[in-house]
């Protein structure tokens, strides 16, 4: 496992920058629930992103080898959308803003982490302010 995912601080630092890509994805589908056929998107989870960051370093050693693709913050159409409008938009309004709320309420638990490990480190290096 990489050292940097096993260092607490890093790692909230990593989910709040998922949070954040999450949240811009959402918004974006609440801004489209008018446009015609356009379909909602989500970020890949959490977990995957994590999982695809602890796996070995990939080399290309010929041009002609695919890239390696990392990074879940890529906008990738939304599986799980079931209805659609008569113009074809699947958007549920509904569904987004649970989604929103679900992580807001993630952002500000991973905040808190993120805050309570700093104020570890701080009381660790006897700086208590």
């Amino acid at each position: 496992m990489d050292a940097a995912l096993s260092n607490p601080v890093t790692l909230a630092e990593r989910r709040l920058a998922w949070l954040d890509g999450r949240q811009r994805v959402l918004a974006e589908n609440v801004a489209n629930a008018d446009t015609p056929r356009y379909r909602a998107r989500d970020v890949a989870p959490f977990a995957r992103l994590l999982a695809n960051a602890a796996g070995p370093d990939l080399a290309r050693t010929n041009a002609a080898h695919i890239a390696p693709q990392g990074g879940g913050l890529r906008p990738r159409a939304d599986r799980k959308a079931m209805e659609s409008t008569p113009d074809g938009n699947g958007v549920s309004l509904d569904e987004q803003a649970l989604r929103i709320a679900e992580t807001d309420s993630q952002h500000s638990l991973a905040m808190s982490l993120h805050r309570k490990y700093l104020a570890l480190f701080r009381t660790a290096l006897g700086r208590n302010s």
